[in-house]
């Protein structure tokens, strides 16, 4: 698919994309916006207006693609911006396929590299590569863990697994079948999709067969829904689980009643008003959905928007303690801007509080996550 840089219509929002040269700091932001994986890529291309101008006394451009969902585009896309864009940091791709594909490129040009993914592998485990990769969302182990306890406090022995046939669900599958072998639960079924599938019948009968007590779906955006819908639609009445890829309002209205009682762990800002004052998260939320209904007439953004809205937090810390080492645009400032973002500690997100580590390029801990269930069509927390 032909790689696709956005073309803005002359108004207000348009300038951020197209500052002047004056501009020091190049953020280049890869989406996907258009393709298979465009539920998730359409809130991360439209927060990039939301995203900081100016950081303390430099300005920001932030120079942003759509590859379709493609990842060749990925690559050609990240090859323009560190060639010839000379970008300092990247946000992006969209998809875990997607960042795979180009972490060779941002570590071999020293670019830092925000990935607002859902798979782990592109920070874990840790290698020379992956130290230019930060993930600005929940790695896979702390969401899973939060499904599997409650599997275990529920009495679930048995667990079939749908997911897809890529990085994303590849580690999803790794790490739940680790868990649910400490718990005691058996992984009686499991099969894989491509998200561009448009049946799972079969994948589905054999889950049905197997007769798990509840079935664990890994796909993230419009992905989730079709292996859940199927299973219903077949007959099945055990319990599901959702990753934190289907926390999305497209989940709810493409699902319908049919994911009624779906339990997840993900984002507080699912529920943010049954969120107590207390957690430091809530206000930050608050304050980039309330912006982003102001800039697009009061729809409410995905949490996947989110993860590109703290790639500009974590960015916003972390600038104007790498300009102390170098001027933006060369090596040692991107270089210390991936040491800074390395050291980042209790940035409070959007999702959670985030504290890097050499080791931990994610950064999220137990406060990055909440037990959800879906109730007469919308999000609730699950008490």
């Amino acid at each position: 698919m032909k790689s696709m840089k956005l073309t803005l219509a002359a108004t207000a929002v348009a300038a951020l994309f197209s500052l002047p040269a004056m501009a020091q700091v190049k953020i280049g932001v890869i989406s996907s916006a258009t393709g298979p994986t465009a539920l998730v890529g359409i809130p991360q291309k439209n927060t990039v207006p939301l995203l900081p101008t100016k950081i303390g006394d430099l300005t920001v451009q932030y120079i942003a693609f759509d590859d379709g969902s493609d990842t060749t585009a990925s690559v050609t896309d990240v090859k323009k911006l560190i060639s010839e864009d000379h970008v300092d940091a990247i946000i992006g791709p969209t998809g875990t396929p997607n960042a795979m594909g180009v972490i060779q490129f941002v570590a071999e040009a020293g670019v830092p590299m925000l990935a607002p993914v859902g798979g782990a592998d592109v920070v874990l485990p840790m290698t020379p590569q992956k130290k230019w990769v930060f993930k600005t969302t929940q790695n896979d182990d702390i969401i899973a863990t939060a499904l599997v306890d409650h599997m275990v406090k529920t009495g679930i022995k048995t667990l079939g697994l749908i997911g897809l046939s890529d990085p994303f669900g590849e580690n999803w599958f790794k790490v739940v079948n680790g868990l649910a072998a400490k718990a005691g639960i058996k992984i009686v079924a499991s099969e894989r999709f491509s998200r561009a599938d448009t049946s799972v019948t079969g994948q589905a009968l054999r889950i049905l067969a197997a007769n798990p007590q509840a079935v664990l779906v890994a796909a993230p955006g419009a992905a989730s829904v079709l292996p859940e819908k199927t299973l219903v639609d077949q007959g099945y009445k055990g319990q599901f689980y959702q990753t934190h890829g289907a926390a999305l309002p497209s989940f709810l209205k493409l699902g319908g009643k049919e994911v009624d009682g779906t339990i997840l762990a993900a984002s507080l800002m699912l529920v943010l008003p049954e969120i107590p004052d207390s957690n430091p998260s809530k206000a930050v939320a608050q304050k980039y959905i309330d912006a982003y209904k102001k800039l697009y007439n009061g729809q409410t953004p995905a949490t996947f928007g989110a993860n590109v809205y703290d790639a500009g937090l974590l960015l916003e810390r972390a600038i104007p303690i790498a300009e102390k080492s170098g001027k933006p645009g060369t090596k040692e400032f991107r270089s210390a801007l991936r040491d800074a973002l390395e050291q980042t500690k209790d940035l409070v997100g959007t999702q959670g509080v985030y504290n890097m580590t050499p080791e931990d390029h994610s950064g999220f801990d137990e406060r990055g996550r909440e037990l959800i269930t879906v109730k007469n069509g919308q999000w609730t927390l699950l008490k």
